[in-house]
């Protein structure tokens, strides 16, 4: 799912290092996921973690912002699936007393209309990319 995640266009192996930050020691504290199935076979996941200044993710805004990834194989997208997924996220978000969400998004990529229509918005556009932030109701 972080290849189709990160290379959504081109469908390109996760060779970037960079990328495996947002897997890499999955189970640590504020780590969370959802997945989508079918037939019993995953065809779509979305997870959030948080980052460090330090460390900071592609759509980091600050360490208490856990960032989302989400993914949808290509032979599922354009079904709300991702939608579903990302909404399933923000209330787990919203349980587990999160202020925000953030992400990074390709300006041309066609989920962009999916994060608005769940109230992201742009905090920061750099080299092709936005960086994107939901601020969450106080639990």
């Amino acid at each position: 799912m972080l290849r189709h995640a990160f290379y959504w266009r081109s469908g390109g192996t996760v060779e970037d290092a960079s990328l495996w930050q947002y897997v890499s020691g999955w189970g640590r504290r504020g780590d969370t996921s959802v997945i989508a199935l079918e037939d019993g076979f995953p065809i779509g996941a979305a997870w959030f973690r948080l980052f460090s200044r330090d460390e900071p993710g592609f759509g980091f805004v600050d360490d208490q912002t856990p960032e989302v990834a989400i993914a949808v194989v290509p032979s599922r997208r354009g079904r709300g699936i991702g939608s579903e997924l990302l909404g399933a996220l923000v209330e787990l978000a919203k349980e587990q007393g999160r202020g925000s969400l953030s992400l990074s998004v390709a300006d041309d990529s066609p989920a962009m209309h999916v994060f608005e229509k769940h109230g992201f918005e742009t905090v920061e556009q750099t080299d092709g990319s936005w960086t994107m932030r939901l601020d969450l109701p106080p639990g």
